[in-house]
Formats: structure tokens, sequence, C-alpha cells
């Protein structure tokens, strides 16, 4: 073992040393959930944790609570393709570093295994294995659990486990979400406490990224119907093919689509055209052009659209309402119809826009203001807001310092 090896590992003793004498005067207090003291040596989340399981969970319980058969579920499951797809390399890695990976659900029970032979049969010993129920009900504290419960990439550290027959591995877990922003599941690489190293973070980011990444692309084909994607974008889409239109026809559409109960001719082409001299005939013309393209959706009396016309805006509007910031910033691919200037296009825009930015500054997970960013790259208090909630060793943290940076310069 080389002197950089020997420092760490030092170092490593010291810190699980150090996190036994806080377990103990945790787990063994008489009354366990009690407010932690003022001065723990606890990150706050594992802090937090601890407390939230303590109602629920002994740290003397050796093995976790299991699923008698997962087949069907995992059979079903839309993380075994992408997985399945993954697994050479997930082995490769794993027993190649002396790891273990396993496969959660939405509900941390563990779907799938792979890795090193032996680290395999410990994790058996304590049902760390497919079938085992690792959510923090049922096993308090460690990796899997808290990636589902915050919702992002965390690692539990030796006596960070609030379970002790878990103060030997070190666990690095991060969140899968679907397309449409839920959770699916958590991917997770275990070893040994002594193996502890920041590095492995970066691989787990990177395997849950091409997770995701492969589960959009298995998105389904475009459904039959009628399309309207306008934000940061605009086209429309027919049965999966797309429409040309110009772009006051899409603004129009998008002002329809976006007020169910419509428009008068005269309150649409105050909408469409604001102050300026336009005739009422050149707006009955555009209408109609959009009648034949959506197959005819739209009344005549009053414009207001009368079929089924799908609109990532309005997606987004009843996200925002509905209080789902996760699927907002997911939803959010830029500002409804960037260059256009058709007053009720820009007055919906910055409604869209400062409905998005309040509830991701409002939020405290740092995705969402680290996505919400990558849209908004000039917006300096969006940055700022990612960089206080992201932890010290995050390696996003230099993306978005360089964003602020950019931001601020400009």
């Amino acid at each position: 073992m080389g002197f950089p090896e020997v420092a760490q590992f030092r170092t490593l003793t010291q810190q699980r040393a150090e996190l036994e004498k806080e377990w103990e005067r945790w787990a063994t207090a008489p009354n366990t959930a009690a407010p932690p003291p003022r001065t723990t040596l606890l990150r706050s989340d594992v802090a937090q944790s601890w407390q939230r399981s303590l109602h629920t969970v002994d740290p003397a319980v050796t093995v976790a609570p299991g699923l008698a058969d997962i087949g069907d579920k995992w059979s079903e499951s839309p993380l075994r393709t992408p997985i399945t797809e993954l697994s050479a390399d997930l082995r490769g890695i794993t027993e190649d570093a002396g790891y273990l990976a396993v496969v959660t659900d939405e509900a941390g029970t563990i779907m799938w295994s792979c890795g090193d032979r032996t680290l395999r049969r410990q994790g058996e010993a304590v049902n760390f294995a497919p079938g085992g129920c690792w959510d923090e009900t049922h096993m308090g504290t460690n990796g899997l659990s808290l990636a589902l419960h915050d919702d992002r990439a965390c690692s539990v550290f030796s006596a960070e486990h609030l379970v002790a027959a878990l103060h030997g591995w070190v666990c690095y877990s991060a969140p899968i979400h679907a397309p449409d922003g839920r959770q699916v599941g958590v991917l997770d690489l275990s070893s040994s406490w002594d193996r502890s190293h920041p590095a492995v973070m970066t691989s787990v980011r990177a395997l849950v990224t091409a997770v995701e990444t492969m589960l959009r692309a298995a998105e389904p084909a475009p459904t039959p119907g009628v399309r309207l994607e306008c934000l940061g974008t605009a086209r429309l889409m027919r049965d999966g093919r797309p429409v040309p239109l110009p772009p006051r026809q899409l603004e129009i559409l998008a002002l329809l689509a976006l007020e169910p109960d419509g428009f008068t001719p005269e309150q649409l082409h105050a909408a469409v055209y604001g102050d300026r001299a336009v005739s009422t005939s050149t707006l009955k013309a555009d209408v109609s052009h959009l009648r034949r393209a959506t197959g005819g959706e739209i009344t005549n009396r009053r414009y207001l659209l009368t079929g089924p016309v799908a609109c990532d805006a309005v997606d987004l509007l009843a996200a925002v309402a509905a209080g789902d910031t996760t699927s907002a910033v997911w939803l959010y691919r830029g500002p409804l119809l960037p260059g256009s200037d058709t007053p009720g296009v820009m007055q919906w825009r910055a409604y869209l826009d400062v409905g998005v930015r309040n509830a991701v500054l409002a939020s405290d997970r740092a995705e969402h203001a680290v996505a919400f960013g990558e849209r908004a790259p000039g917006d300096i208090e969006v940055h700022e807001h990612a960089l206080r909630l992201l932890p010290l060793d995050d390696v996003r943290r230099a993306v978005v310092a360089a964003r602020l940076h950019t931001a601020l310069r400009t």
C-alpha cells in the first residue's frame, strides 16, 4: 500500500471511529426519537433521516425484510431493458473495483444486482439482494433510502447507516427518473467502508444518465392526433408527422390551446396583432388554414378548440398549477415560442417563465435549479440557488459555477 493509500485509509479509519461514537450517542439513548444534539457530527441530511427512521427501525436489526417473488415485477419494470443492456458494463465496473451494484424499484425494493462475489455473499447475509426492502421505513438511513427520499444522488458511509449491521459498508446511490420526471428506482454501488472514494459517485451519475437516456429513447412512437410543441421550439405534429405552418398560425394555435374557453374574433385579433392595423379577413384566413391543418377542430363564431390538441405549454401550465416542480422543470424546454412578438404570446411566455422560476427558487432540491439553469443561463439568482443546495463534493458545482460566472459577466 503506497503512501497516498495509507493516508486515505487513516482518514477513513478516523472518520469511521468518530461516526461510531456519534452513532452510540443516538442509537443507545433512552429516547432514540429525541432531537439530535446541536453539536452532532452528522451531515444534516443523515441526521434528519435518523430522526425519521428511529420511529420505525431498530438499529440492532440484522437483516432487511423481503418479498418472496419479484420476478413478475422486474419483468414489467421500465428499468429491466436498460439495465439488461448495461449489465456487462455494470459487471465489469463492480468486479474490477470490488463493488456491488443493485437496482431498486420506486419503493426501494431491490430488483437486480451484480458484482464482486464475496460482497454478494455479504450482501445476501443482510438481504442486500433482489427482494430486499431498503426504504427508510424498513432499513433506516442508507444510500438507497436517502436517494429515494431526497430525490438526489447521495453517499452513506459506515456508521452513517442507522443499522449497526451496515457499518462496514459504504453506499453511493442516485435516483433514476422516467421521461416524465417520476422516480422509477435507484442505482447503487456499494462496497466495504475502506474502499470509499468520491470518484465512485461520478460513475453512479454516469450510469444513471445512461439509463435515463435509454428510457427516453424507448418512449412509444407518437400516438395518433395533433400535438403542438411550442416551448423552445415551434412545430405542429399530426399523427406523428410534422405539419408545415407559418409562425403566425402556430402563434394562434398556441393561444387557442392555452385559452380553453376561446376568444371572440375581436379578442383573438387583439391578442395576435395588438394595435397594428391588420384586417379581420387576415385573421379569418389564418384560422381557416388552421382548421384544415388540425382536422377542423376550431369553431366559427367564437374561436376555440373543440378537438383534442396536445400541447407542451398546456402540460407545463398544469404542472405549475399543481405544484409539481419536477414535471415542470422537465417539461420546460425553453420560452414559449421564442422570438414571437405577438402580444398574447408574450404575456403567456412571461407567465410560464415566472411560474417555473418561482417554483424552482422555492424548491429545496438542487436538481430543479441545476436543470432550470441550463435553460436559463443568464439567471444569476437560479445559479446561486443551485450552489447553495449542492453539496460541496457534488461534481455539478463546477458546471453551475461556470454558468454563474458567465451570467455575471454578461
